[in-house]
Formats: structure tokens, sequence, C-alpha cells
């Protein structure tokens, strides 16, 4: 008795079997960058290396400078005027 393999249009099936992973090594997760909340005073500037961040609150004609997007993060964090900030950042 001669035992023959299934075919599908004249080639054999074949089938893929999961091989063993031996040198697994956990990669660790990127870190979270900061959050910074939506504000609807602050101009951000395209520069060279990034953004400058600039505050327009209250109805300042010359916006005052905050520094890059992360040196600014600290200070809009830390901003009072909850009233300001997008009402969807609540």
């Amino acid at each position: 008795m001669s035992v023959s393999l299934p075919t599908f249009g004249g080639y054999p099936f074949v089938m893929a079997l999961p091989q063993r992973v031996t040198d697994f090594e956990p990669v660790a997760a990127p870190l979270e960058a900061p959050r910074i909340r939506r504000c609807t005073f602050r101009q951000l500037s395209r520069v060279e290396t990034g953004y400058d961040v600039s505050c327009l609150y209250p109805n300042r004609r010359v916006p005052l400078p905050l520094g890059d997007l992360e040196a600014s993060g600290a200070i809009c964090a830390d901003c009072t005027a909850s009233h300001i900030f997008r009402p969807d950042e609540d």
C-alpha cells in the first residue's frame, strides 16, 4: 500500500511549523513624552532645532518667550489660569 501526500493544483501541501526562539531578550518600552496641556494662548514657532514656545496671555502684543518645548512644559503645567486651557483638557 502506497501513501501519497495531499496536493493542491499538482503541488503538495506544505505547512509552516513554528520555530522555537532561544535568543529572546525583552526590550524596554520607550518612555512616554511629557504631555503638554493644550492652551489657547500658547504660540509655537518653528526653529532649526525644534520649536520655540511663547505665551500670549493676557492680551499681550509682544509674546513672552518661554523657551523650547521641554523648558516651557514645566511653566505651562504650573499655570494658575485654568480657564485658558481647552475644555477637553480638564
